[in-house]
Formats: C-alpha cells, sequence, structure tokens
C-alpha cells in the first residue's frame, strides 16, 4: 500500500469517527429530552389532541381500540416532540461534521441558512397547530351525518397530526430552498419567475397529496406554499442585488 492510499485510509476512518461521535451526541440530546419529558407524556398528547377535542361534540370523545394505545400513543408523541425540539442541535452536529470542508463564503451562507430552515420549520408546526387545525377538525366534526358520532381512534390521530406537522414544517422551507438554487446557480430570479404558474399547480398537487382528500385542507397547504415561495423569491432577489459583483 502506497503512502497516499494509507493517508487517505487513515483520512477516511477519522471521518468515520467523527461522523459515529456526532451521531451518538444527537442520539444523546434527543433521549435526554425525552427522559425530560416522559413524565408529561399524557399533558403533552391532551394539548396537541386539543384542536380535535374541541369541535367534537357534546358527549363526544377520543377512544383507544387497541390494549397498548393508551400508553404507545403518548409515549410515540413525546418522542416525536423529543426529536422535534433537539433538532437545533443535531443541525449544529451536522454542522459540526461539514463547517472544516467548507470554504467561508460557503459559511457565510450557510449559517443563515440552517437558523431559518430551522425557525421556519417550528413556524409550518405552529401555523398548523393553531391555524390550520381548528378549520379543518370544525369542518370534519360537522360534515357528516348527525347520526355519526365522532370517536377517533387516538393513534390513528397522533399519525395523522405527526403527517400535518410534518407536511407544513417542509412546506415552510420554500424561502430557503428559493434562496439556495438561485445562490447556486442552479436557477435564477426570472426563470422561477416565469415558472410561477407551474409552481402554483405544484403547490396545489402537493397539498393534495400530503392532506386529507378535501379542498379546505389541500388549499391550506398550497396556498401558504405559493406565498412563500414569493417570499423566496423576494428574498433571492436582494440577495442578488447584496452580492459583491
Amino acid at each position: 500500500m502506497s503512502e497516499d492510499e494509507a493517508d487517505g485510509e487513515q483520512s477516511l476512518v477519522q471521518h468515520l469517527v467523527e461522523l459515529r461521535r456526532r451521531l451518538l451526541r444527537g442520539f444523546a440530546a434527543v433521549l435526554l429530552v425525552f427522559l425530560g419529558l416522559f413524565y408529561f407524556a399524557n399533558d403533552i398528547y391532551r394539548f396537541v389532541s386539543e384542536p380535535l377535542r374541541a369541535h367534537l361534540p357534546e358527549g363526544g370523545t377520543m377512544i383507544a381500540t387497541e390494549v397498548a394505545s393508551p400508553f404507545l400513543a403518548p409515549f410515540k408523541l413525546t418522542l416525536f416532540v423529543a426529536f422535534f425540539l433537539a433538532i437545533p442541535y443535531l443541525l449544529h452536529q451536522i454542522w459540526a461534521f461539514i463547517a472544516p470542508g467548507l470554504y467561508k463564503s460557503e459559511k457565510r451562507v450557510a449559517i443563515p441558512m440552517l437558523v431559518a430552515s430551522v425557525l421556519l420549520f417550528y413556524l409550518g408546526m405552529v401555523f398548523a397547530y393553531y391555524v390550520v387545525f381548528p378549520i379543518i377538525f370544525s369542518f370534519f366534526t360537522t360534515v357528516g351525518p348527525e347520526s355519526v358520532t365522532v370517536m377517533t381512534d387516538i393513534n390513528r390521530y397522533l399519525e395523522f397530526i405527526l403527517k400535518m406537522f410534518f407536511a407544513f414544517g417542509m412546506a415552510f422551507e420554500i424561502p430557503v430552498a428559493t434562496v439556495m438554487l438561485v445562490w447556486s446557480g442552479i436557477s435564477t430570479v426570472e426563470s422561477l419567475s416565469k415558472k410561477r404558474p407551474y409552481i402554483v399547480i405544484g403547490c396545489f398537487v402537493i397539498g393534495m397529496l400530503l392532506t386529507p382528500p378535501d379542498v379546505v385542507s389541500q388549499s391550506l397547504l398550497a396556498i401558504p406554499m405559493w406565498l412563500l415561495f414569493e417570499v423566496g423569491i423576494v428574498f433571492s432577489r436582494l440577495t442578488q442585488r447584496s452580492a459583491p459583483d
């Protein structure tokens, strides 16, 4: 084995060891947050289920159709909450791993993008909880026949809200994605502006795929996605103007 090959193999091993160390730190952070929240698991589930329970008819309640559901549903929700709360630290570990290989100009752009990504993801979840959930649950609980009593299974509700949280969290990343496309040279503001009609259609298609099969839910995701795209276009123009020639 040549000296260059030995150095390359040693460098690869060092990178793998560093990656393992970062992953273990991230896992430990999620575990610590989870342990701190587990005592409040039922309270967390109660808070998250409030948008639905507030619109249940008098006497309506949520149910558990499986033996272990009363324990597992709050347990899984708390685990996901721990992961979401640990995202800033997880991104910090990812940044610490990749930063040594970046140029200074890339670091100046990457740091604001990471911070904006985290804040926008959280904002998307807040928007889903406080704006979208009350509207769609009010719609779902009133549109059905009067002879049908709404009694949602806690596991099915958990699956639904986690999907919605993730969908809106990712949708709110559109401004960051737009700015990155322009900054990296993959596209331009003018090109993206010309594709606006197709992007609007794409927003509604994505809204249809990620939300329940009704126009209300689809529009509540598609319209913010389109508006966030417009915000990304504005920031991309500002970035271009402030960039040095």
